[in-house]
């Protein structure tokens, strides 16, 4: 079901987004309507989880005072160290 939206929107964009919209032969309406579901869906998509991910969740224990950014860096510093 449709509804209506009221937005207030510099004019320039507003000038810009139909010149676009016409080129690509669909209504601003439509075109707002496709920006907003893509990026409401990416936001959802971001949260999902894949159930592999979910498995291994907890496998590894590490102590409170492991720093990872540390222990990353010692490897890189061991990894391209001129021999």
């Amino acid at each position: 079901m449709d509804s209506k939206l009221t937005l207030s929107l510099d004019k320039k964009i507003i000038e810009r987004a139909k010149k676009y919209a016409k080129k690509k032969n669909i209504s601003l309406s439509k075109l707002i309507e496709a920006y907003l579901q893509k990026t409401s869906q990416q936001e959802k998509d971001e949260l999902d989880i894949s159930p592999l991910v979910k498995s291994l969740s907890g496998i590894i224990k590490l102590s409170k005072d492991f720093n990872h950014k540390k222990e990353y860096s010692d490897y890189l510093s061991e990894k391209y160290k001129t021999k």
